[in-house]
């Protein structure tokens, strides 16, 4: 880890009735600035789960959750320490 920076984890798994199912996960670790915005902790989730789609953002506060509408997936972006 870099200074300044904090490991997150994104992890996309399906959905099934609009909530996550996790009958399936793909989880992925990547760095980013400690005071990086949503956006930038989004742009650097989804470069590292390569998805291009489209999507609607949650933010839990301690969690942010994509969807992505008409492919049935979600993804969570959280710090590594939680």
């Amino acid at each position: 880890m870099t200074k300044n920076h904090m490991k997150f984890t994104a992890e996309q798994t399906d959905t099934f009735g609009g909530e996550a199912n996790y009958s399936w996960v793909n989880r992925v670790e990547f760095e980013a600035p400690d005071v990086a915005s949503d956006a930038c902790l989004i742009r650097r989730a989804k470069k590292a789960l390569g998805i291009t789609a489209r999507h609607t953002k949650t933010n839990f506060g301690d969690d942010i959750r994509l969807d992505f509408a008409g492919f049935n997936i979600c993804c969570f972006i959280y710090p590594e320490n939680c």
